[in-house]
């Protein structure tokens, strides 16, 4: 979906509330302070290229909705797009776009982000949009504007899930590896029966509760000059009345897998797909920083394991990929793999098995580690050369640890992982016992081996994560 933001020509200047921190350096320099209405802003100055970016988040995601009200989150990413009174359905896309400028958003289970690029001029434009939505949407919402969206958001869930080859295990996995009452139990999508039980007082409850601006924090990161954008921020979102939100709903108790929990799912391909998941630790716990390595070395390049001997030695796999996707509450660990034509999903799981038994029998090898390290600090440095990216970074660390200038210390946790410390935590974590495995298998039997497959390759796994926040509800 895409964000849009709107200054309210809102009278009340308001006196900023400094936050300790003030200025910091770093990899990306930065000025942190609040609004009196507990709105966090971010300021990252940067003159290379005549950009700008704006980047709104809020701290609600998927793990907040109510029973019976999935996809809540989700559906007001696109409700966000909708259009007030002073920018009517549609005119936020336009005005801005009118500019040279553009915007999206995505969802996940523990956030919602919004963020607008253009060139400089259009900063102004981007901060009243963002502030009119916020201010007024809710108060703004029609039926008609809740059932445009509802059938929007239910056609994405039958065309990237339902109906995309291999696209119902993302629907189905979080049901198996979280247990019911699991915040991450159900998917960020949610279900059809919900999405149309919703009705417009449902949806402004959920605006009223989640988006205010003590639960949301502003980056505007780019070419600006601080002097003239402080006032206009204040302009724009000082006004803007505020509540305590409500805490998030409390967890219940880690409830680990003790078995192997299986299922296949016949779908519209041609190529068998199997799918591993564990429960692994949550984002920036102790071994989360050594699984995104061991990801890496099973997945990123063709010297890594899994693609050397599924794909390249043993001719067993069409693609394959790894992952550790990290999540507040949780996080899980996933390896897939797309077997060849004629390959047995047997044969396939027990390759796969026994590359990752290997991670675990012995500490990896020092060159494999450091490349498994430059790989992470490479991709993290390439994503610093967008603007777009660097506010991404900084809000993402803000909404994680309550600091944007994380970056020196998550960076940290790649560098001084160890061999032993990443065997250690694969054995600890990746254990066969206790999984789901999921098989996606042709509805029909494959056609003969000579016609095309409709294989979709395996997702590139994000680099080093704080600053990469997966895209869970799917962007406009």
């Amino acid at each position: 979906m895409t964000p849009t933001p709107r200054s309210l020509g809102l009278a009340a200047a308001v006196a900023i509330a400094l936050v300790p921190s003030g200025a910091r350096a770093g990899m990306v320099p930065f000025t942190k302070y609040a609004l009196p209405n507990g709105l966090t802003v971010i300021l990252a100055e940067e003159h290379s290229v005549p950009l700008v970016a704006v980047n709104v988040l809020y701290k609600v995601g998927s793990r907040f909705e109510e029973p019976r009200r999935t996809g809540f989150a989700h559906l007001f990413e696109h409700l966000m797009f909708m259009g007030t009174r002073r920018v009517p359905t549609k005119m936020f896309d336009a005005w801005l776009e009118a500019e040279g400028g553009w915007n999206n958003a995505w969802t996940s289970e523990d956030r919602t982000d919004y963020f607008d690029v253009g060139p400089a001029r259009t900063l102004p434009l981007m901060l009243w949009l963002e502030a009119d939505r916020l201010q007024a949407l809710g108060a703004d919402m029609t039926p008609a504007k809740l059932d445009a969206q509802r059938e929007v958001v239910r056609n994405e869930r039958r065309q990237t899930s339902e109906n995309e080859p291999y696209g119902k295990v993302e629907l189905r996995l979080p049901e198996l590896l979280w247990p019911e009452g699991h915040p991450y139990h159900h998917p960020v999508i949610g279900s059809h029966e919900d999405l149309v039980a919703a009705s417009v007082d449902d949806v402004k409850g959920f605006f009223s509760r989640w988006y205010v601006p003590s639960n949301a924090s502003l980056v505007v990161a780019g070419d600006f000059d601080p002097a003239v954008v402080r006032p206009l921020v204040e302009r724009c979102f000082g006004g803007l009345p505020t509540h305590a939100v409500p805490p998030a709903p409390a967890p219940p108790p880690i409830v680990k897998l003790s078995s192997v929990v299986r299922e296949v799912i016949p779908d519209n391909v041609n190529l068998s797909r199997v799918v591993m998941a564990w429960q692994s630790p949550s984002h920036f716990a102790p071994g989360d920083a050594e699984l995104d390595l061991a990801a890496s070395m099973l997945h990123d390049g063709k010297s890594s394991r899994l693609y050397k001997a599924l794909v390249y030695d043993q001719a067993l796999a069409q693609d394959v990929a790894a992952m550790q996707e990290s999540g507040d509450l949780g996080s899980r660990f996933v390896v897939q793999a797309t077997a060849r034509p004629g390959v047995a999903v047997e044969k396939l799981e027990a390759a796969i098995d026994a590359i990752v038994a290997g991670l675990a029998a012995e500490p990896v090898r020092a060159e494999e580690l450091a490349r498994a390290k430059n790989q992470v600090e490479t991709a993290f440095v390439e994503r610093l050369q967008s603007v777009r990216e660097r506010a991404s970074i900084l809000n993402g660390y803000e909404a994680s640890v309550g600091d944007p200038g994380h970056a020196d210390a998550d960076l940290g946790r790649y560098r001084a992982a160890t061999a032993e410390g990443i065997r250690d935590v694969v054995r600890r974590t990746l254990d066969p016992k206790a999984r789901v495995i999921l098989t996606v298998v042709p509805k029909s039997p494959p056609p003969d081996a000579a016609q095309p497959s409709n294989a979709k390759p395996a997702p590139k796994r994000p680099p080093a994560k704080p600053p990469a926040p997966a895209k869970k509800g799917g962007a406009r």
